[in-house]
């Protein structure tokens, strides 16, 4: 029996994943969790399989769940669960160790095909996104600006996209605030803008937001 821990924070998407795996002969929901922080907590004490995990939720976030997941004795695999059908996000997931990536408009059964895989140490990518990874990822001069960040910069230029500032995003990573100040000035540098407007415009066009 595959055990699935469910990360997501919003309820309605959450309880109809927790259906689908309830429907499944071969798998049970062993957990859920609505943010990050719950969702480390929750792993403490809860043995599973696969942790099905949104990409986007509140307080620690997906992408930076998934190396304090990874570091966990019997570290269950990691399938990513995202908005965004967005390449460079894919990239960023399985290089920072997930083992699948799926999006939430994909067909439900894929999904259980993706479970399934990951838990049986294999690896998933949507079908949609596997041909769109090769070229946009693979092609460094046709890669957009935001793949030059760095781990640390891509969380803050995110959740300053989001609308949060320079001490919300502080306290959220644990970080002064001047350190934060410091990544905002290197990624807007680096994403050749000059304001928060053209920051927010620039997630917007690239769908990160």
């Amino acid at each position: 029996m595959i055990r699935v821990l469910v990360a997501e924070d919003h309820t309605i998407v959450r309880e109809g994943i927790k259906q689908l795996i309830g429907l499944a002969k071969d798998m049970q929901v062993a957990g859920e969790a609505g943010n990050g922080e719950q969702l480390l907590e929750t792993l403490r004490h809860t043995p599973c399989e696969v942790v099905l995990l949104d990409i986007s939720m509140p307080g620690v976030n997906g992408l930076e769940a998934i190396p304090r997941i990874r570091a966990l004795n019997d570290a269950p695999a990691i399938l990513m669960l995202s908005m965004h059908d967005e390449a460079q996000m894919a990239a960023r997931a399985l290089k920072a160790g997930a083992a699948g990536y799926a999006t939430k408009d994909s067909d439900p059964a894929l999904l259980l095909t993706a479970i399934r895989r990951v838990a049986g140490g294999g690896r998933y990518i949507d079908p949609a996104l596997a041909d769109r990874m090769v070229f946009e990822v693979g092609l460094t001069e046709t890669r957009p600006l935001h793949t030059l960040l760095s781990e640390r910069e891509f969380s803050v230029f995110e959740r300053l996209a989001q609308g949060a500032n320079v001490n919300d995003i502080a306290q959220q990573l644990a970080l002064s605030s001047k350190t934060i100040s410091t990544h905002k000035a290197r990624l807007m540098q680096k994403l050749k803008v000059n304001s928060l407007a053209e920051l927010v415009k620039y997630a917007m066009e690239h769908k990160l937001v």
